[in-house]
């Protein structure tokens, strides 16, 4: 296998974390598993796409792995700033809502890129993981970092206090003035040693159900009520503005006519957009507002 083309190996890697997170996730969740839907894509590949609703634990859940190439449309290659005429792309992509308002929602993705050939080819690793919780329990934070500050520790091509930066910058809803979350890790356009860094995303990819299935199991049984799971729901409607207003993997794909399905798989299932909602002062809500609209924090 290591004689094979960097290309297949990321993509051979990618389903292989496909494979273990959603068992992982299945085996946590008791009721919940995940459907598998075989896309093909027009222009060349395709992908596999996990989805599992209405779990005990996990209300919507997917892990979507892509291997597309073919003819570089016109808005890749400016998006890029290649002149390539072909390219390549794979990559692994996760999101996961869970029922109960004191468990996190985690988002992940790994990524490999390559362009033209000879001396005109261009290849890079990109991807993170980043935590939104609803109410703060530092302890909680703290783990989700440590785990990944860590696995970066590890690894020579790994920066962990410039990509923890790099996250915080880009998870926030700039219109808000507040964090999507607290942050993680955000990387792109990683390029030098490759074959080091696709060991770092094996690393990384297989210690990110151990940054975040603890927290599953600490919080899935907490009591909630009916004005908790509102203000979840009122938070879910934060992510989904994040998604189709910044991201930007989210608006190069409707752009670009990506596949609709896969691109919006990572909206949640239920959402609650409530005019002017604000969380009265001195609250447990209003304490997480105040950590998301102020600076970011060191989590380690």
């Amino acid at each position: 296998m290591t004689d094979a083309p960097l290309r297949e190996r990321a993509t051979a890697l990618y389903r292989e974390l496909q494979a273990s997170i959603t068992s992982d996730l299945e085996a946590l969740d008791g009721t919940g598993r995940f459907v598998e839907d075989e896309w093909s894509r027009e222009g060349g590949g395709g992908g596999w796409t996990r989805v599992l609703a209405e779990g005990e634990v996990i209300e919507k859940g997917a892990v979507n792995v892509s291997a597309v190439f073919g003819e570089a449309p016109p808005q890749l290659a400016e998006h890029l700033k290649i002149e390539a005429e072909e390219f390549f792309a794979t990559g692994v992509s996760m999101i996961f809502h869970p029922r109960n308002p004191h468990c996190p929602t985690m988002h992940a993705n790994l990524r490999y890129f390559e362009a033209g050939e000879g001396e005109q080819r261009v290849a890079w690793f990109g991807g993170g993981s980043d935590l939104t919780p609803y109410y703060l329990v530092e302890e909680d934070v703290r783990h989700f970092h440590r785990v990944a500050s860590e696995v970066c520790e590890r690894h020579e091509v790994a920066d962990y206090p410039a990509w923890k930066a790099h996250a915080d910058r880009y998870f926030k809803n700039h219109h808000r003035g507040e964090a999507r979350g607290v942050g993680g890790t955000f990387f792109d356009h990683q390029q030098g040693d490759l074959e080091a860094f696709l060991a770092f995303q094996r690393d990384y990819g297989l210690q990110l159900m151990p940054s975040y299935i603890p927290l599953l199991e600490k919080h899935k049984d907490d009591p909630f009520s009916e004005e908790q799971e509102r203000w979840l729901l009122q938070r879910r409607g934060r992510y989904v503005e994040f998604n189709l207003v910044h991201d930007r993997g989210t608006r190069f794909g409707l752009q670009t006519g990506g596949r609709i399905e896969s691109i919006l798989v990572s909206l949640p299932a239920r959402v609650r957009f409530d005019y002017m909602a604000e969380p009265a002062a001195g609250t447990p809500e209003a304490e997480l507002l105040e950590v998301l609209r102020g600076e970011p924090r060191d989590w380690s």
